[in-house]
């Protein structure tokens, strides 16, 4: 498809010039077309209404197109005038040339990292694909095909919430007998100046200046313009807030006085930039009833958006001041009591962002030459990037401290490291938490000085509570440097207790739970006997040991001295991607009207509860999209609401793996938060083309990481899978070995980069030990049972080959598989059918997955936790096998050297569960410019360093020798 020229009524659409290919998804027959909102919903039925001004506050909407099957779906909403449209919501990623694509990947892939998996027994069956699929896997499988038509369709017409942050507006004339008519005072602004001051307002039709506007509604042009109107007898003056007329059943707009000007319809007209009520953002109505946070109702929020009304839908002045968000709160208080409402923070619908002002406009805000913060203004392509990067030496670098909670084995906070430090940051996973102990051991094994806690989230947060009481309890605040206490009982070490006493030699751990099944959660100390070695530690409770209190003293001291627990407002930076199974499709009874009263939800409020107790200066969400679009986005909108709430700034984007240079789409969502006496942080824009599988809620339209349509981008090629494993070692169904040798040298930039070893990317985790050079961790697959081996062997080596290319099996009409009546069925050395019934019913016999083989040339939807090839396209291109633990963390972009630990299944849900390794280090490069103040202007994107793969020609000449170019080589 080429790509589109926007209309003259039409907007160019965000892009990352999306490269589309049949993606390995199967069509829904049961989706439903996508509507569109009409543009003129909100239409004023009076006649006299023809004379007003649309208030586009929110968002045009375009009447629907006809539908087009192999055209671009319908696009998200319009900004208002002067904004350029991110891209449409089937394009995902912004594909110019791609068509509408779906999304293609197994449901449990995306459960965010943490999500509690049950921790595999030793027994080897673990690591064998069981004979046939339960009917959960299936159930998978039919959810996320099922799933692939409501994409289409999310986002849609949407609910009132969704409309809430989109629909136009309509400024309506007071109904009101007027003895005198409306009007302007005084003599007009002089014609140079007001030429100078909106030149677009008398720039002739036709003209450039007239030829860049790309509004769906036409600019007015100017007569004259004034500086004070007098409406129902009061004067209102440029820079002036004030009340405007809504429609029937809506509480009044609350805007500012831009511009007031004499239109060449002769009609008076003023210019209004809108402030926004909590309720009117992205944060959903219903939010304003949480009883977990509570919202000022004075406080509104300072947009972008601005439009033209008729000036007799002027209602009255409203008293709106500017409070500094660094502010005590005392001295705010006093200063809001003197007003009508307040705004500290500017509001934008690109990126959900709620910002601080910038320093220079404050509270000046309301004059009419303040300046449009939108980032849609911007021509990326013309903007330079930062420059390339010339890494600080490490004892230059500044440090900060990181907390990864619901860490999995530690993919996002080892990517946020990688690029803090590429930033000049050295950012440090000092505390990390996750539910599943194999993913704790992998992260410890990859950061040792990490303490690694294998806890619930909640109980971490009471741990905390109990920790910062304990510390204050002994006053460890007052010294930063606590001598060591002395043990008095040394030389007492080896004396000989009476049979059966136990005597305290020190407390070597702390906790908050039921580490010993008691049924009753408390505060529990791990306690180290005197004679005893650390096989015979117990967990004891803390009011069991108050005879005991010089040593818990001992260690509440070793352990401030020590960090082994973090403090509030000791925290630099919180990560974390906080499970929310309820909104699973596999969850059959998900709770629509209220989600956070759904148990399966309730890490989202302990995720944020953990942010408001600690307080951190920057904050980091990841989840699925699904958090976007069930129940029109509310857990979504949650997160923003408690971050606002806290007073934090927040920015919110949809990022694909794939534009950072991975063979994989994975599109996830990703919040910023951060404190109002720092810089809040950017979205770094892709480097890289991409193979379009996804479409985006269009509510959210707005908020996809990607470049102007429009602009030229110079993407480096989209990566497949060849560019990813093509120099792994050949391996059999059964591998039992985690170490092995490299055989084959890199033939590809992303295999010369992952393959790099701790120094060369700066990764600073395990300080100055290094693992040997050249080794390969991991590259075993999944053993497939007898019977699916025996199978795998049978499908062909080819592109496209799967199930249907078994004997026995021919594809009738509506590309439903049936059984070939003149074929006799074929059986398997155990007697099995070779072909299986599951295989011939899955998605009603439409799909091509089940034993489907991958393609070199190809790239995955998403990585998925599970191995079994029964309804995932899983199998290695040309080896009879499913992919490796390490081939998947290849498309995840964990470098070689990350080494995992636990049982092979585990091995999988860890990689499947983690963020895109590339994904989060483009987040920490991002991060380390906002947290060392670099950034410049308000724009919510920003291109990466050219270099940002830190690969200096002396490193890439030592792994380049020797290396064979071509086609795909594999070692025997």
């Amino acid at each position: 498809m080429s790509p589109v020229t926007p209309s003259p009524a039409t907007e160019p659409r965000r892009s990352t010039r999306l490269r589309s290919t049949p993606a390995n998804a199967d069509a829904d027959p049961d989706s439903e077309p996508r509507r569109s909102t009409p543009a003129d919903a909100d239409a004023d039925p009076d006649p006299d209404a023809e004379r007003e001004r649309v208030s586009s506050r929110r968002k045009r909407q375009r009447k629907a197109a006809d539908p087009d099957p192999d055209g671009e779906p319908e696009r998200g909403p319009s900004r208002s005038r002067g904004k350029r449209q991110r891209t449409s919501a089937g394009n995902a990623a912004a594909g110019t040339r791609g068509s509408a694509a779906k999304v293609d990947g197994p449901k449990d892939a995306q459960q965010p990292a943490g999500a509690g998996a049950d921790d595999a027994g030793s027994a080897i069956d673990d690591d064998i694909c069981a004979e046939e699929p339960d009917v959960e896997d299936l159930q998978m499988g039919e959810e996320e095909d099922e799933e692939e038509g409501a994409a289409v369709q999310a986002g849609g017409e949407g609910s009132a919430e969704t409309r809430g942050s989109g629909k136009k507006r309509v400024a309506r004339p007071g109904a009101r007998r007027k003895a005198v008519q409306d009007h302007f005072v005084g003599e007009p602004v002089p014609d140079g100046e007001a030429r100078q001051r909106w030149p677009d307002r008398y720039a002739a039709k036709g003209s450039d200046s007239q030829a860049k506007r790309s509004d769906a509604e036409e600019e007015i042009g100017a007569l004259r313009h004034y500086t004070t109107v007098c409406v129902d007898e009061a004067n209102f003056h440029l820079g002036d807030d004030v009340y405007v007329k809504a429609a029937p059943g809506e509480d009044n707009y609350i805007g500012r006085i831009t511009e007031l000007f004499e239109g060449i319809d002769h009609g008076s007209h003023f210019t209004c930039r809108w402030f926004f009520r909590v309720e009117d953002t992205v944060i959903s109505p219903k939010l304003l009833e949480v009883n977990d946070h509570k919202h000022d109702r004075k406080r509104v929020f300072l947009s972008e958006e601005k439009n033209d009304n008729m000036i007799e839908s002027i209602i009255s002045k409203v008293n709106i001041i500017y409070v500094s968000p660094n502010m005590t709160p005392e001295a705010k208080a006093q200063l809001i009591s003197k007003c009508d409402l307040y705004y500290d923070m500017s509001y934008s619908v690109a990126y959900s962002t709620f910002a601080n002002m910038p320093p220079e406009n404050g509270g000046a805000m309301g004059s009419e030459a303040a300046s449009d913060l939108s980032c849609d203004d911007v021509d990326y392509s013309k903007k330079k990037p930062i420059a390339d990067i010339a890494a600080p030496h490490d004892e230059q670098m500044e440090t900060a401290t990181l907390l990864d909670l619901y860490s999995g084995c530690g993919a996002m906070s080892t990517g946020l490291c990688l690029g803090a430090a590429w930033s000049g940051l050295k950012l440090n996973t000092k505390w990390a938490v996750d539910m599943n102990t194999n993913a704790c051991n992998s992260l410890k094994q990859n950061h040792t000085f990490t303490q690694v806690r294998n806890e619930k989230a909640e109980d971490f947060l009471s741990l905390l509570r109990h920790w910062d009481a304990l510390c204050k309890k002994y006053d460890v605040h007052n010294s930063n440097s606590l001598p060591r206490t002395s043990n008095n009982d040394e030389d007492d070490e080896n004396e000989n207790l009476p049979e059966g006493t136990f005597e305290v030699e020190k407390l070597v751990d702390i906790c908050y739970g039921d580490p010993n099944s008691t049924g009753k959660a408390g505060l529990w100390f791990k306690v180290r006997w005197k004679t005893y070695d650390p096989s015979y530690d117990t967990w004891e409770p803390s009011d069991g040991l108050s005879d005991s209190p010089e040593r818990i003293k001992e260690f509440v001291e070793s352990g401030y001295r020590e960090s082994i627990l973090p403090l509030p407002g000791c925290v630099d930076v919180i990560c974390g991607g906080p499970p929310c199974q309820g909104i699973s499709g596999l969850n059959r009874f998900r709770n629509y009207e209220d989600p956070l009263t759904d148990e399966r939800n309730k890490q989202l409020i302990v995720f944020m509860d953990i942010v408001n107790y600690l307080r951190p200066k920057y904050v980091l969400m990841e989840n699925v999209v699904d958090i976007l679009k069930f129940a029109d986005g509310f857990l979504g909108r949650y997160a923003l609401s408690r971050l606002v709430a806290m007073s934090y700034q927040a920015r919110l984007g949809m990022m694909v793996a794939g534009c950072y240079g991975l063979p994989q789409f994975r599109m996830r969502v990703f919040l910023w938060g951060a404190l109002p006496s720092v810089v809040l942080p950017k979205f770094p824009l892709p480097t890289h083309d991409v193979i379009n599988r996804g479409v985006v809620p269009n509510a959210f339209s707005q908020c996809l990481v990607a470049y102007n349509e429009t602009e030229d981008k110079h993407l480096k090629e989209a990566l497949v899978i060849r560019d990813a494993i093509s120099d792994l070692p050949k391996v059999g169904n059964h591998q039992p070995n985690d170490v092995m040798d490299h055989r084959i040298r890199p033939k590809t930039e992303f295999q010369h980069y992952i393959r790099l070893n701790r120094k060369d990317m700066k990764d600073y985790s395990l300080g100055d030990a290094t693992h040997k050079e050249g080794l390969l961790f991991d590259h075993q697959p999944l053993q497939l049972n007898n019977d699916d081996y025996e199978r795998v062997q049978q499908i062909p080596v080819k592109k496209g080959a799967n199930f249907r290319d078994l004997k026995g099996v021919r594809v009738g009409e509506n590309n439903t598989v049936e059984f070939d009546p003149d074929i006799p069925r074929v059986l398997l050395s155990s007697g099995k059918p070779l072909v299986p019934s599951y295989a011939m019913t899955f998605i009603k016999g439409k799909s091509l997955k089940p034993f489907g083989r991958l393609w070199w040339d190809e790239t995955v939807a998403t990585v998925v936790t599970r191995a079994e090839p029964h309804n995932q396209i899983v199998l290695h291109p040309t080896q009879h096998r499913v992919l490796t633990i390490r081939e998947n963390a290849r498309l995840q972009g964990f470098p070689d050297y990350y080494r995992l630990s636990g049982p092979i299944k585990q091995k999988y849900i860890q990689v499947g569960n983690a963020v895109a390794v590339p994904v989060a280090r483009a987040l920490g490069y991002s991060l380390g410019q906002a947290y060392q103040g670099e950034f410049d202007g308000d724009y919510p994107l920003f291109k990466l360093p050219g270099n940002f793969i830190p690969m200096d020609q002396a490193t890439l000449a030592r792994l380049s020798e020797g290396t064979s170019g071509g086609e795909v080589v594999e070692a025997e």
